[in-house]
């Protein structure tokens, strides 16, 4: 149902995501807010691999808890605060997504709304 789409009318994609993703007849759509990197327990991890983990495992659970999976996913946007290492945001994408490609942004910003956060996530999934 949720197809990548891939044309050499443009360039390739700079990393591990898909320039767009297309839906098709979904009947489930699951929008998320910004998924932030505070853990269960109501801590957050000073290192942004750590808080993207955090996040991630975050969108697990709310994809478990509608039913769907990160295959569901069609788009990503990250917001990492600016000066922050990618690196390690991204390759916490990458883990949770595996071998799936969604369409992905990522955007830098001053600051998020809790100064201990440095990543926040939002995605959309379909299915």
């Amino acid at each position: 149902m949720n197809r990548v789409i891939h044309t050499d009318a443009i360039a390739p994609p700079a990393a591990n995501y898909a320039h767009a993703v297309l839906s098709e007849q979904p009947t489930r759509w699951l929008h998320t807010a910004g998924v932030v990197p505070t853990a269960p327990d109501g801590t957050v991890d000073d290192d942004i691999g750590a808080q993207a983990e955090t996040v991630w495992a975050n969108i697990a659970a709310l994809l478990h808890a509608a039913g769907m999976e990160t295959d569901d996913i069609v788009s990503v946007t990250t917001y990492v605060v600016a000066g922050e290492a990618f690196g390690p945001v991204m390759a916490a994408r990458d883990l949770a997504l595996g071998e799936h490609r969604a369409a992905s942004t990522l955007v830098t910003v001053p600051t998020l709304a809790q100064p201990a956060w440095r990543v926040e996530v939002a995605v959309i999934a379909a299915s």
